[in-house]
């Protein structure tokens, strides 16, 4: 039992709470938190605000220890309460355990050369003693000097010190500031390397970062965080555990990293030639002695240059200067060897940064067939001036180096001009119009939110809603650099579509620090062109749900607000609902009950008054229902324990009626917990029973281990009462 008299009573009452508070990024986390804050409510006596910061839980540990000495019967209490959901939250996944996977890292380059002094700075940071620093190297040199090469390969030969594996991710600074991605979404990927499902990740950076610590803690790996943009960018990921190496690549040695400096420079001229010796065999090597001098003044030392050089050491090259870049001197030689065709897409598919170019969006751009941009893509690969790589079901995927891509899209303007140039985007604007919102209709057919495609521009048909999602999670960079493209072109009725088609990778696959800077840019445009319209307040409301999933509540009580006043001014009833009811739910979140309540009160009336003509009328009776459900949940807040049962009573019997498996689950898991927190187990464990049944084979573990636990609880309590 806690002794509520002990020193370290706040402590274990602020680990409880951090720990539930990290655990909502699925819906059994989002239970146990609005459990304990109930729970804490009851203890207190009174509404007490979630806490959202370090101080603020050390503040609701504190009123409750005091609490504690005045009663020891809640210290009592408390006990059995934490000492549940803390097996509640493992049973639903919670914790730091790896998957059954090793992560390893990219396929090193074969032929590599030099280098021999690096190599040994890295060995020495890998290997000096632990002092409670992080084992931290920034490898840094211009683009094409083979920095993220010496990484992989250094990583690659030390395999054996990192038994618990390796990881690799890209800080995306390589393709722009547009493409420099925010450390929630690099911690994301890392855990996802590690084996931790997307439903144990919490979902602010904060608490990301704080979990991706623990994570790691008592492993041997090594990470490389390769095209960094910034200092600020790198603190959060890094971590001091003893036995985790993290080397940084970044073109600058930028301040404010306490990290080793490992500068890696150009070539000298004789491992130059070693180089072009592995790649060549002796008679090539013999022909173009003549003109190595030339090849190795213009390469610059760059082993990607001298790459790209190999295969033509004996064509001229271009008399263009390349303002002494090197990368881009190689382009240019390597460009005036192609094809028309594939000079043509090279240049065209340039114009913007898209982070992952395909077969179709090429031939979309180009007027070519999938077929053809295919042989084009991969002739582009095969002489450098393409990155390849594939997505989860083997598609190729292709990106290009940013000094090539500058190659290419000044030689678009020269060739293609302005308008050929503008064309070009135009065409891959629709592309992402019609794609997205044909995937996004079809893996949330029943969302009002969710813009219709047109019959004309409907887009490919997906066998299932699973698949559809699949497209819009493999497009997502890509949809976001549209609504980018859009902006700066002039098109706000493209961004705002495409924004709306971002819903269901909000609602579904989470994603929300990749997609915010989109919705911003989609809110502003809104209100720009079409203030006080549906569109404006769809887009204000998407920006409310991502504030509230990333803890940014202040930001997203702003939003809701701003989306309810856009959708009443625009007459949108179901909108102006909708947005209620959005903000009821961020004050569930934040266990203001009394407000929760008044919100869906609110939203209530505004669907009372909807009409037969009104947009998503169709969709009223659920959307009662759902809110009978949140007003249950704000009463049981409340302690209003009755009348809790009564609301999800009523909204249990809609979802019954009309065969809503994934609600009923949901909601008699709700009326099982208000049994609970009266210790009524009889009545619970049939509620329990029943949603375990029904969810059983629907791809709903994390709900059901939660389940679990509850019936366990009743299982614990009712030999207790034995006893």
């Amino acid at each position: 039992m806690l002794d509520p008299i002990s020193l370290s009573a706040v402590s274990a009452v602020t680990t409880v709470l951090g720990a539930v508070g990290s655990g909502m990024a699925n819906e059994a986390g989002k239970w146990a938190w609005e459990s304990t804050g109930g729970f804490v409510r009851r203890i207190a006596g009174r509404e007490v605000p979630a806490p959202t910061t370090p101080g603020e839980l050390d503040d609701v540990a504190r009123l409750m220890v005091d609490q504690f000495r005045r009663d020891p019967r809640l210290a009592a209490s408390w006990t059995a309460f934490a000492a549940r959901m803390n097996g509640g939250m493992h049973g639903a996944g919670g914790g730091t355990a790896f998957g059954s996977c090793r992560p390893s890292l990219p396929v090193p380059t074969r032929f590599f050369t030099d280098r021999k002094e690096a190599l040994k700075a890295l060995d020495r940071e890998a290997s000096r003693r632990a002092d409670g620093t992080p084992r931290l190297a920034l490898v840094h040199g211009a683009e094409g000097m083979g920095t993220s090469e010496l990484a992989v390969h250094w990583g690659t030969q030390q395999a054996g010190r990192f038994p618990d594996g390796q990881l690799h991710t890209d800080l995306g600074a390589a393709s722009g500031p547009e493409g420099v991605r925010e450390p929630g979404a690099v911690l994301r990927d890392l855990l996802r390397q590690l084996g931790v499902p997307a439903e144990e990740m919490p979902t602010s950076a904060a608490r990301l970062s704080e979990y991706f610590r623990r994570c790691v803690a008592d492993r041997k790996l090594l990470i490389i965080l390769d095209h960094a943009h910034s200092a600020a960018q790198v603190r959060p990921l890094l971590t001091s555990a003893p036995a985790v190496f993290v080397i940084v690549v970044a073109r600058n040695p930028f301040l404010g990293l306490d990290a080793v400096r490992v500068p890696v420079g150009p070539l000298a001229d004789k491992d130059a030639v070693r180089l072009l010796a592995k790649l060549l065999d002796k008679p090539a090597l013999a022909e173009a002695r003549a003109a190595l001098p030339s090849v190795l003044a213009r390469c610059g030392g760059s082993p990607y240059a001298l790459r790209a050089a190999a295969p033509r050491l004996t064509v001229p090259v271009s008399d263009s200067s390349a303002g002494g870049d090197p990368v881009r001197g190689a382009a240019e030689d390597t460009y005036r060897l192609l094809e028309p065709a594939t000079a043509k897409l090279y240049r065209l598919m340039a114009v913007r940064a898209w982070p992952a170019i395909d077969a179709a969006s090429a031939a979309h751009v180009t007027g070519t067939t999938p077929e053809e941009a295919a042989a084009h893509l991969e002739k582009l690969a095969e002489v450098l001036l393409l990155e390849c790589g594939t997505t989860a079901d083997g598609h190729a995927r292709y990106h290009y180096r940013a000094a090539v891509r500058r190659h290419a899209e000044a030689a678009a303007v020269q060739e293609d001009g302005i308008a050929g140039c503008s064309a070009a985007m135009t065409r891959m604007l629709k592309r992402y119009v019609d794609l997205s919102t044909s995937a996004a209709h079809q893996a949330l057919p029943e969302s009002w939110r969710v813009p219709a495609p047109s019959a004309a521009r409907r887009g490919r048909t997906y066998e299932s809603r699973g698949q559809a999602l699949d497209a819009l999670i493999a497009e997502s960079g890509n949809l976001v650099q549209a609504v980018h493209c859009a902006e700066e072109s002039g098109d706000p009725a493209s961004a705002v579509r495409i924004c709306r088609s971002l819903w269901p990778l909000q609602l579904k696959a989470g994603h929300h620090e990749m997609l915010l800077p989109a919705l911003r840019i989609g809110a502003r445009l809104a209100d720009a062109h079409w203030p006080g319209a549906a569109d404006a307040g769809a887009l204000h409301a998407q920006l409310a749900h991502t504030f509230t999933e990333l803890y940014r509540w202040d930001e997203a009580e702003s939003e809701a607000l701003a989306a309810a006043r856009a959708e009443e001014a625009s007459g949108h009833r179901r909108g102006h609902a909708s947005a209620t009811e959005f903000l009821g739910l961020l004050r569930l979140r934040q266990w203001r009950w009394q407000e929760a309540h008044a919100c869906f009160d609110e939203a209530g009336t505004v669907l009372d008054a909807m009409l037969p003509t009104d947009a998503g009328t169709a969709d009223v009776p659920r959307a009662q229902a759902l809110l009978e459900r949140h007003r249950g949940r704000a009463l049981r807040g409340l302690g209003r324990t009755e009348e809790s049962r009564g609301r999800l009573e009523t909204a249990l019997r809609y979802f019954r009626d009309h065969g809503d498996t994934y609600n009923t689950a949901r909601t008699l898991t709700d009326l099982a917990e208000t049994y609970l927190d009266t210790s009524e187990t009889r009545a619970a464990r049939p509620l329990i029973e029943e949603a375990i049944t029904m969810l059983d084979g629907q791809s709903a573990e994390y709900h059901v281990a939660y389940l679990r636990g509850m019936r366990e609880r009743c299982a614990a309590e009712e030999q207790r009462d034995t006893d």
